[in-house]
């Protein structure tokens, strides 16, 4: 059986989705946007709010390489500040650095559904295309589908194995 690349990619996007959702289970508002403190001891690792806030900016990216309308998204200007790849991850206590945790996981799941629904759509030439972002990205993701394999793959379970620990410094166990 013959399958599209994009199709592929879905597959793969369905994969991480699938277990940033199980990550998601049982991670209450009030601890979302905090770092883990096993013993009283503060770990500066990425917290939910930061995890899912960071890999909520991509959709619309990607988007945008498949000649979708990622600017459809709105993520509010404030997400690329607080969760780009120069960002840090802060304790919030109070709720009063991050968007609320519905905000949060509300552009993350629904942009990664966008996602989801254009990729099997998406046209082999355009995956193929070079990786318009040029230097050692580009080298070590030559074309768009590369690219965005790794985004879907590689680079969201890089942060949600990140998830998946700080789960267990909060108590909460494996997902």
């Amino acid at each position: 059986m013959a399958r599209k690349f994009g199709e592929t990619l879905a597959d793969n996007l369905k994969a991480s989705m699938g277990y940033a959702e199980r990550l998601f289970s049982g991670i209450r508002a009030d601890q979302f946007a905090r770092l883990a403190a096993p013993g009283g001891f503060v770990v500066p690792s990425n917290h939910p709010a930061f995890i899912y806030g960071h890999l909520s900016l991509y959709p619309p990216k990607i988007l945008g390489h498949l000649g979708a309308d990622g600017d459809a998204m709105d993520l509010p200007a404030a997400f690329e500040e607080a969760f780009s790849k120069d960002a840090s991850c802060r304790d919030d206590p109070e709720g009063r650095i991050y968007p609320s945790m519905d905000e949060v996981t509300g552009a993350f799941f629904s942009g990664h559904r966008a996602v989801l629904e254009s990729l099997p759509k998406a046209a082999e030439d355009v995956l193929e295309q070079p990786n318009p972002l040029g230097g050692t990205f580009a080298e070590r993701f030559p074309t768009v589908g590369s690219m965005i394999n790794f985004y879907l793959g590689g680079h969201m379970m890089l942060h949600l194995g990140q998830l998946s620990a700080w789960r267990r410094m909060m108590g909460l166990g494996p997902a």
